[in-house]
Order: C-alpha cells, then sequence, then structure tokens
C-alpha cells in the first residue's frame, strides 16, 4: 500500500499544497516563498529519502513566521497521514550530523504521543537572522509543530556549533536522517511495533 498523503492549507496568513512519499527517493520540488527554509525543507527530503513537493506561499511581507510555520504543521499532518497505523515500521531510530563545526543529533519515536526536547543551542542563536528572511528561532518552531502535528516525539540536540547557517542545517538534517530509519519498513517486524497493539 502506498505510503503517500497530499494536503492543502489555506488560511489568511497562508496557502500550502504539501504532498509527499515515504517510499520515495529524496527527489524534491520545494517552494516555500523563504528561501533559506527551500534550502532546509530541500535537505529534509532529500536526507529522509522522502519525496516532498511543496508550495507555499503568505505574508511573508509582514514576518515569515506564518508561512514557516504552517508549512510545518502540513509537513507533520501529512507524515501522520501517510504513516497509516504504522505497521511494519522500525519505529525508533536516531542520527548524529556534522556540518562543518557543528554536531546535530537527532532521536526519533514514531509513537503516537508527541513530545518535543530540544537543547544545545547557543544564547543568542534564537535572534540570529539566516539568509535575510528566517531566525534562528524558527527552527526549534519548525521541529515542534512537526513533532506536534506528527504525533511523533523528538529529542533534538546541538552537540557543538557557532555558525548560524551551520547549526539549523545540521538540526534539520539528523531529524531528515533519524526519519528515515524510523519509517523505514523493518522486514522482521510484524504487526504494530508497541507492545500496546497500538501507536
Amino acid at each position: 500500500m502506498a505510503r503517500t498523503a497530499t494536503i492543502v492549507r489555506s488560511t489568511s496568513e497562508s496557502h500550502v499544497e504539501l504532498s509527499l512519499d515515504l517510499d520515495g527517493t529524496g527527489k524534491t520540488e520545494i517552494d516555500t516563498s523563504v528561501p533559506f527554509y527551500n534550502h532546509m525543507m530541500t535537505a529534509l527530503g532529500k536526507h529522509s529519502l522522502i519525496d516532498l513537493k511543496i508550495k507555499a506561499s503568505g505574508d511573508t511581507d509582514i514576518d515569515a513566521h506564518h508561512t514557516v510555520e504552517d508549512v510545518a504543521i502540513v509537513f507533520g499532518e501529512a507524515l501522520k497521514q501517510a504513516l497509516g497505523d504504522k505497521r511494519g515500521i522500525r519505529r525508533f531510530a536516531d542520527a548524529t550530523v556534522p556540518l562543518d563545526e557543528a554536531l546535530a543529533k537527532a532521536v526519533v519515536d514514531i509513537s503516537g504521543r508527541p513530545y518535543v526536547v530540544c537543547s544545545g543551542e547557543p544564547e543568542g542563536f534564537q535572534y540570529a537572522m539566516i539568509g535575510g528572511h528566517f531566525t534562528g528561532s524558527l527552527v526549534r518552531h519548525v521541529m515542534e509543530s512537526i513533532a506536534l502535528h506528527a504525533d511523533i516525539c523528538l529529542h533534538l540536540q546541538l552537540l557543538a556549533g557557532r555558525d548560524p547557517h551551520h547549526i539549523a542545517e545540521a538540526e534539520f538534517k539528523a531529524l531528515a536522517c533519524a526519519l528515515r530509519f524510523a519509517v523505514e519498513p523493518d522486514p522482521r517486524v510484524t504487526g504494530i511495533p508497541s507492545t500496546k497493539g497500538a501507536l
């Protein structure tokens, strides 16, 4: 059965059209109208091997926040929808990813229970303007929005880092690599990977 989803979300602040395929090759077509976010979501698709198509627009003349948040919400919803009952997946995964001086670790549980812990970002990172449109604080907000709407548990830890671009990219790539293995079918798993029988 195809593990795909297509979602359209339209509000007074943004319009998002997103489709994904969990069993893809990392092919992406990303236009969020926020250039640095395009770069991050392209990396997320590429390194998770999730085929991802996003077309989004919004009130970026005010701030990138609304459009960035809504894309993350829709990605989380699509991820949850495509996973279905989560039968046969690995469920747990972690990945540690470097980018020059930055090093980020992501641990994922496709648990059905949303929870997010982010730690290690240097003081002041939240105020950094990356690419002229994207503040460092949006990285954590994206991670929270994805996890809460996908119903997954995510621990994201920055182990080292100085350059805001490198920090953000390492964090997105760590999430991508952890997701790749967590959502992957495991041939040894029969049924739903939970003692409760449901996720």
